[in-house]
C-alpha cells in the first residue's frame, strides 16, 4: 500500500535498496543515509510546518506537531520510518513539555500499522537494539520525571545537561529510573539556566559513550536553530501541511528555527532530495549542500 507517491528523487547514488520491500512500496522509494564526513554522527532533522512556516501554535494543550500536522498519517508514518532509522532521537526540553505525559519515542508509537515492519527494518535490515536510545536535553535538569519515557524500561533514555542540571535532577530522584542516564556537559555561558550546550559536544559524548552514528533531530527550533549554527545538521525532512497560522504582533507562535539569525553570506543551505506527495500535503527532504 503506497502511503505517498514520489513526485521529485534526486539520491541515486545506490544501486542496492536499503528499505524491506513493504517498507519502500508505501514509501515510494527507497531511504539512505550517508556516513558522516564530519568526524560527528550524521544529524538528520524532522520537522512540520504550516505554510506560512508556524511549526508550533504555541497553545497549551496544542503545541505538538501533531496539531499542525492535523495527525497525517503519510506524515506519522515517515517520522516513525526515521525513527527506525537512527540510532538515538534528540528533543528538546520544551518540545518533551509540549507532547502528552504518556509519549514514547518509538517508530511504532506514531504509526502503529508499521510496527512490525520497522522493527523487522530496525533488527534484521540495519542491526540495531529493539528502539532508538532517547537523547533530552535540559540545561536546567528540571523535567517531569513522572513522564512515561522516563519510566517504560524498554526505552533507553539519557539526559544531557549541566552540573546544576544533574545536582536538580538528582534531587528529583532520576537516580532511581533504572532506564534513565544524565550526563553532564559545560554550557556556553557558563550558566545552565541561561547558557545552551554545545552540539558538537553533545555529538561528541554520544557517538563516544553510546555508539551513536546516525541522530534524527525531532526539536524543539531552539535546539534546531543550535545545530544549525553549529554546522551539525545534514539533512532535513520537512513536511508541509496545507493550512495558514498567521501570527500577530510580537507573536511567540516558532518557525521550525528560533533564537538565531543568519546573515545572507552565511544562511544554511539545502539541495533537494525528494519531494513526496498525499492529498494537500507535501512531503520534502533535504540535503545540506
Amino acid at each position: 500500500m503506497r502511503l505517498v507517491q514520489t513526485l521529485v528523487d534526486s539520491d541515486k547514488e545506490y544501486a542496492e535498496p536499503a528499505l524491506p520491500s513493504e517498507l519502500r512500496e508505501m514509501y515510494d522509494g527507497d531511504l539512505r543515509f550517508r556516513a558522516s564526513s564530519a568526524g560527528r554522527p550524521y544529524v538528520m532533522a524532522n520537522f512540520v510546518s504550516t505554510l506560512d512556516g508556524v511549526a508550533s501554535y504555541a497553545i497549551k494543550g496544542k503545541s505538538g506537531g501533531s496539531v499542525i500536522s492535523d495527525s497525517n498519517p503519510a506524515d506519522r508514518f515517515i517520522m516513525g520510518l526515521l525513527r527506525a532509522s537512527a540510532d538515538a532521537v534528540i528533543v528538546g526540553a520544551g518540545t518533551l513539555q509540549a507532547v502528552s505525559a504518556n509519549s514514547l519515542w518509538m517508530p511504532e508509537s506514531v504509526y502503529p500499522d508499521a510496527k512490525r515492519l520497522y522493527a523487522e527494518y530496525r533488527v534484521n535490515s540495519l542491526h540495531k537494539a529493539e528502539y532508538p536510545l532517547l537523547v533530552i536535553v535540559s540545561g536546567s535538569g528540571r523535567l517531569e520525571l513522572e513522564r512515561a519515557i522516563f519510566r517504560t524500561p524498554t526505552m533507553r533514555t539519557v539526559v544531557v545537561t549541566t552540573a546544576a542540571g544533574t545536582d536538580e535532577l538528582s534531587r528529583r530522584g532520576a537516580a532511581a529510573l533504572s532506564s534513565v542516564e544524565v550526563r553532564a556537559l559545560n554550557s556556553k555561558s557558563g550558566n545552565s539556566s541561561s547558557g545552551s550546550i554545545d552540539p558538537l559536544a553533545i555529538l561528541e559524548l554520544l557517538q563516544a559513550q553510546f555508539g551513536v552514528n546516525t541522530l534524527l533531530h525531532e526539536g524543539g527550533p531552539t535546539l534546531f536553530g543550535q545545530f544549525l549554527t553549529a554546522g551539525a545538521v545534514d539533512e532535513l525532512f520537512l513536511t508541509l501541511s496545507p493550512q495558514i497560522a498567521g501570527r500577530k504582533g510580537d507573536s511567540a507562535r516558532p518557525a521550525i528555527v528560533q533564537g538565531v539569525e543568519f546573515a545572507p553570506d552565511s544562511a544554511p543551505r539545502f539541495q533537494t532530495l525528494s519531494i513526496k506527495a498525499k492529498d494537500a500535503f507535501l512531503y520534502l527532504r533535504y540535503r545540506r549542500s
